[in-house]
């Protein structure tokens, strides 16, 4: 197939599932190209040795990759993140002539806006599309405190809501990231034989950055989250719950990453005097190994809400990929994983005391046990949610897609 991949996101930036994505079609002898934008994210300032230019194509790694200008920002102003989001959905429009022989267009969907060209060039180039939707929009839009008041919220959600039930309806394929995702995106449109759910995988996938650690059998129990720190993550209630077992001596809690949130997480944990908490700072993703190999159990949290029971966010696939058992607030598909293949301990959302009793069972747990939870978290990972599992299903996916269009050249 010849297949155009649109996603604001591209390596080297940390979201690296359209990459991955991209290379494994390009080996399995499909033919790629992909329009990004260039790399800012999440530091919201452009990486070294990039310069926007309007005509920027490049081949990298078999990929063709073309960059178009967008505004660079990932900051709390509602009017920037705005402009960083169309400004993209906008300049990778322009370019549609170049993928217009494609036999289908993958939308990696963060957020909606990228499906703006797809959407137009279905119409002027009878394109099909598929939208694969990481994020419930518009609640993750008015969920974040940079929506504004209530009465802002309602506000952007009239506006969203018919976009995206006309997306819903003309997209020729919709992928969800977990299965109550895609029953709700079936309520909202969605037509059900339309309607998939493929799983994330791990960017990277052991093996391909090094050797981990194993259960070492020492008391010393050390639990990390390792991520965004944004207004959905619901931190404060990590930092909270972890004030609560500064009397665990063995039990250490590391927060690795940068986002919004950070300079308010650290805060409150200044106020709170926190003994037990380190913060790490953005790490690459090619050196999470080493974060990997640091802990014993890792943290997957959200806040209650929803739209988080049909989500899986991405550390959980970086935990268990690596046989690392998993402490979760998450409720909804998250809980009922880790529930059902005994792959780490589940708690009750938002709520500092039940994390802190979740806590209490990780340090309170033998290296046996510990042992035999990694085992199995490692074992799910390659059964259910690997990146071959994963890419099997989208090239399927495609080629259903594809079989309603006729063959072109580039």
């Amino acid at each position: 197939m010849k297949i155009a991949i649109v996603t604001q996101y591209y390596a080297p930036e940390s979201i690296r599932i359209p990459e991955s994505l991209a290379t494994e079609l390009v080996s399995r002898g499909h033919s790629v190209r992909v329009i990004t934008g260039y790399p800012n994210y999440p530091s919201g300032r452009i990486f070294d040795g990039y310069r926007m230019r309007f005509n920027d194509v490049a081949e990298v790694d078999d990929v063709e990759l073309r960059r178009v200008p967008l505004y660079i920002s990932h900051s709390y102003n509602a009017l920037a993140r705005f402009l960083n989001y169309f400004s993209f959905a906008v300049s990778a429009a322009m370019f549609g002539w170049w993928i217009r022989r494609a036999d289908v267009v993958y939308v990696y969907a963060t957020q909606m806006t990228p499906a703006v060209g797809p959407s137009i060039w279905r119409r002027i180039f009878r394109l099909p599309y598929v939208l694969h939707i990481q994020d419930l929009w518009p609640e993750s839009i008015t969920g974040s405190s940079m929506a504004g008041g209530k009465r802002s919220k309602s506000a952007i959600a009239a506006i969203l809501n018919p976009w995206l039930r006309m997306l819903y309806r003309t997209a020729s394929a919709t992928i969800a990231i977990a299965p109550s995702m895609s029953e709700m995106l079936i309520d909202r449109g969605v037509p059900a034989e339309r309607a998939h759910h493929v799983w994330n995988w791990a960017t990277p996938e052991p093996g391909e950055s090094g050797a981990l650690r194993g259960v070492d059998g020492s008391d010393a129990i050390n639990v990390v989250y390792a991520g965004n720190f944004g207004d959905h993550q619901d931190l404060e209630t990590v930092i909270r719950a972890a004030k609560l077992v500064e009397d665990v001596p063995s039990l250490t809690l590391t927060l690795v990453g940068s986002g919004v949130a950070e300079s308010r997480l650290k805060k409150l944990a200044r106020e709170l005097s926190i003994r037990n908490v380190q913060f790490v700072g953005r790490v690459p993703p090619e050196e999470m190994d080493k974060i990997h190999r640091m802990s014993d159990f890792q943290l997957v949290t959200l806040l209650d809400l929803e739209i988080f029971r049909g989500t899986i966010p991405s550390k959980f696939q970086a935990a268990i990929s690596a046989g690392k058992p998993v402490i979760t607030t998450v409720q909804g598909d998250v809980a009922a994983l880790v529930q059902a293949h005994s792959v780490g301990i589940a708690c009750a959302p938002g709520s500092p005391q039940a994390l802190a009793d979740g806590l209490r069972r990780a340090s309170a747990m033998s290296a046996g046990d510990r042992t035999a939870m990694s085992g199995r978290a490692r074992a799910l990972y390659e059964s259910e949610l690997s990146r071959s599992s994963g890419v099997d299903k989208i090239e399927r996916i495609l080629h259903d897609v594809r079989r309603t269009t006729q063959s072109k050249d580039w």
